[in-house]
């Protein structure tokens, strides 16, 4: 099965943005995106396998692994300016694909990484080998979950295993600090009440390209863009360029 989900086909347009979701979600989080924004821009976004329209595919708990299949079925699309858009645990792997990229010679014109501290300053809290009562408890901390679906005992067997296989790859993810460094430019955004990633904490992206770098935070949460998507794909398209209406 596909990595790449495109809920609206453009040929004609001129830029590709590939979106990478957060953890336990899937390629549906940016449909909306695909729908709404400028017809200049065509969405992709990352399905992971273990979920959704890829159920039956194999999990995988590798950051670095799930990077490489991610850049390897962006390479026949990159034959246009494209950007790379991640949210939380969807922002360190879009790193790790951007890094593998730019090693390619195929390097996008910017990277977006929403909700979450740099590689090199993790502090992920074990929780993937909690039972299913704390783990859902840590689902519906982080926010963006529906607590009375979850209380329903058929969809959590369905959504649990690859809920924990994410929260897992993060906890095992280490930054190899003597791989490829970046020259893309970044841009960080965050929920000005995100209570896992500070301003100050973000601004560390700056330290991982020689490219130029901002910051922008916006109100909300952790999962600030639900609420506030039109103003990230603004902030998106303002920084690449393109107009903002449709």
């Amino acid at each position: 099965m596909t990595w790449l989900r495109c809920a609206e086909s453009r040929p004609w347009a001129s830029l590709r943005l590939f979106c990478l979701p957060h953890a336990g979600g899937s390629a549906v989080f940016f449909r909306p995106w695909a729908k709404e924004i400028n017809p200049a821009v065509e969405v992709h976004a990352v399905q992971y396998p273990g979920r959704a329209d890829r159920m039956a595919d194999p999990l995988i708990d590798d950051a670095h692994q799930v990077a490489r299949l991610v850049a390897g079925a962006m390479a026949p699309l990159i034959d246009r300016p494209a950007a790379v858009f991640g949210h939380s645990m969807g922002a360190v792997l879009a790193y790790e694909v951007t890094r593998l990229l730019q090693e390619r010679g195929t390097a996008p014109v910017h990277l977006f990484v929403s909700g979450t501290r740099p590689p090199h300053d993790r502090d992920d809290v074990p929780v993937s080998e909690r039972d299913d009562d704390a783990l859902v408890a840590e689902m519906l901390k982080l926010g963006g979950t529906d607590a009375d679906a979850l209380r329903d005992a058929e969809l959590r067997a369905l959504v649990l295993p690859y809920v924990r296989n994410d929260f897992a790859l993060l906890e095992k993810y280490v930054h190899r600090a003597a791989g490829t460094r970046l020259t893309v430019p970044i841009t960080a955004i965050i929920g000005d009440a995100d209570p896992h990633v500070s301003a100050e904490q973000a601004a560390g992206w700056a330290d991982v390209t020689d490219g130029p770098f901002a910051m922008t935070t916006l109100p909300g949460d952790h999962f600030y863009l639900t609420e506030r998507a039109h103003d990230v794909m603004a902030e998106v398209l303002r920084t690449l360029g393109v107009p903002a209406a449709r």
